[in-house]
């Protein structure tokens, strides 16, 4: 696909649908549907951050039916074991022999609710299958089929009892999005659809094999060698910062997954947008979800209230545009 080709009026027609059946659910929230499309777009998972009753539930539910795939929702405590995620080999003392139940992440779309109230041993089986996208029980590999999508939440409010990610692990997330509350005319709404709540009928129109057509369509989206550069420019400014003042507040810069991360995100936004081509602009809007989690802050940065969004702002200022 090059830069003076355009959509298919398919492609067009599936994407406002989507869009458009979203919004029939959830009120504003304008980016956090728009964060998950970039994720499932580009095979990725996304973690959210929010205070609960932010609608992070209702939207994955939500896509789920419109594309009509399988949807789990994993709820993780700290008793949660490896073996409730992925499943086990069950005895049958009727033939004197054991088969393998699977378990809730063999799902099109799962979503682990509150992923840091479980130990490192379930987080990392979760992380595994995410990125390997497949699982072993026993001495058996099974393949997790595609269209195969995660999306994570963590509760910014409660830190007793919760098992942070470590860095490695969140690096594994192509997205970390910050949601906030809605705005007053956005909440207006909501208390109006609630007092008379009727559940969402959604028309069949879109199908797990559109998904998947669009998920090429996506790949195939052209990103100029100068837009490339400029990712790279972004990435390694993260790492070796010669910005004055910056140098002390860097502990350690973004992985090269964040270079793949951000060049397959920018091509989903500029779909979602109804373009064959990535813009700068792509690349602006997308990076703080991209590197907010894989920049890592020193101590002096913490003293002085800086954190890895103010950093991104930063580097995204001083890098250079092409």
């Amino acid at each position: 696909m090059t830069s003076t080709q355009t959509l298919s009026q398919k492609t067009r027609d599936i994407i406002k649908t989507v869009k458009d059946e979203m919004s029939r659910t959830i009120v504003g929230q304008k980016q956090l549907i728009e964060r998950l499309l970039v994720a499932i777009l580009t095979r990725g998972h996304i973690l959210l951050e929010g205070v609960p009753g932010l609608a992070k539930t209702t939207a994955i539910d939500t896509l789920s039916k419109i594309l009509q795939v399988n949807f789990q929702r994993i709820q993780f405590t700290p008793d949660l074991l490896p073996s409730d995620l992925i499943g086990s080999k069950i005895f049958n003392p009727k033939n004197n022999s054991f088969y393998v139940k699977k378990g809730p992440i063999f799902s099109n779309f799962v979503l682990a609710d509150e992923i840091n109230r479980s130990p490192a041993k379930v987080q990392s089986a979760l992380l595994e299958a995410m990125q390997e996208k497949r699982v072993t029980i026993g001495e058996e590999t099974f393949e997790i089929k595609e269209p195969f999508f995660v999306m994570a939440t963590q509760n910014p409010i409660e830190q007793e009892g919760t098992y942070t990610l470590p860095e490695a692990q969140v690096d594994r997330f192509l997205l970390k999005t910050i949601i906030d509350y809605p705005s007053k005319e956005e909440e207006l709404q909501i208390i109006n659809q609630a007092e008379y709540f009727t559940q969402t009928k959604f028309k069949p129109s879109v199908t797990s094999k559109d998904l998947l057509d669009l998920q090429k369509t996506t790949e195939a989206i052209y990103m100029d060698e100068s837009i490339k550069k400029y990712i790279i420019d972004i990435i390694f400014s993260s790492r070796y910062p010669n910005i004055k003042d910056i140098n002390s507040l860097i502990s350690y810069g973004a992985s090269p997954r964040a270079s793949i991360g951000l060049m397959k995100a920018s091509k989903a936004m500029a779909l979602l947008d109804n373009r064959t081509y990535v813009t700068p602009e792509d690349i602006k809007e997308i990076a703080p979800d991209i590197l907010r989690h894989r920049i890592v802050t020193t101590y002096e940065a913490e003293a002085e209230n800086i954190n890895s969004d103010d950093i991104v702002k930063i580097l995204l200022d001083n890098v250079k545009v092409p």
